[in-house]
């Protein structure tokens, strides 16, 4: 965990060649933000973009003191760029949404409403701005993940989720693994639940992701998260004996117990 002041809101955004998107998303968070009597920050992540991203994250951290920016050396996923922002995080609950300024910011104070009664909060797309082929890919996505992992998040695809900072921090992370975030956090014990949300049209650049590039992808990430599943653990201490020095001490060989 950072040892900075702690602050109570941070939004992580990840960006990949989204150089047009910065400055108004960056304006349209503020005016979202105005409303709401919390501290907070922004952490623009660019995932090694091969535009001017990172220059129009400098130059929005001039005007809006509350973004900080991260910068990839290479592209490296979207998994491994919220990863990065939750662990530069100083939020106590950390916001997630994409950088195409599809999911609206004025949708947060929904997710920070049940923040207190759970864990994880996800947005459902409730009127999906997006061709037929991408809207009926993303159902059947949905149907395949929920019926092999037993769960029932409507909208995995969605970014915009809320997140307890623990509860962010200690998922087991892969590439990938950004598509089964709810699930990842009810294995690791924590309530989830979900709220419906804008989706707005994308106005400027062009998406990163079809369904040709992610389907098989996605099903094998899918796979290795139903394995997960099935060997993952829980346990809970009912008792301790009393702790001994014993299990301080050295043996004779400088190993610790």
């Amino acid at each position: 965990m950072n040892s900075e002041k702690q602050t109570d809101i941070t939004i992580v955004i990840p960006a990949y060649n989204e150089a047009e998107n910065i400055a108004p998303l960056s304006a349209s968070l503020a005016e979202a933000m105005r409303g709401i009597n919390k501290t907070y920050e922004v952490i623009i992540v660019d995932d090694g973009s091969k535009d001017a991203t990172y220059d129009e994250i400098l130059k929005a951290s001039q005007t809006y003191p509350q973004i900080r920016g991260l910068k990839f050396k290479k592209n490296c996923g979207q998994t491994a760029a919220f990863n990065a922002g939750f662990e530069y995080a100083l939020g106590r609950i950390v916001i997630t949404m994409d950088a195409d300024m599809q999911n609206d910011p004025a949708d947060i104070p929904k997710l920070l409403e049940k923040m207190p009664e759970f864990d994880v909060v996800c947005g459902i797309r409730v009127k999906r701005r997006d061709n037929f082929v991408r809207r009926a890919s993303s159902k059947i996505a949905n149907f395949v993940r929920n019926l092999l992992t037993k769960d029932t998040i409507i909208d995995t695809g969605c970014s915009l989720k809320a997140f307890k900072a623990e509860a962010a921090r200690r998922m087991k992370l892969f590439s990938g693994m950004h598509r089964f975030f709810p699930t990842l956090a009810k294995m690791d014990g924590y309530t989830v639940t979900q709220v419906p949300v804008n989706h707005l049209p994308r106005k400027f650049g062009k998406a990163k992701y079809g369904v040709g590039n992610r389907a098989f992808r996605a099903f094998c990430d899918l796979m290795a998260v139903r394995w997960m599943q099935k060997r993952h653990y829980r346990y809970e201490i009912e008792n301790v004996i009393q702790e001994t020095e014993n299990r301080k001490q050295k043996t004779g060989n400088g190993k610790e117990y």
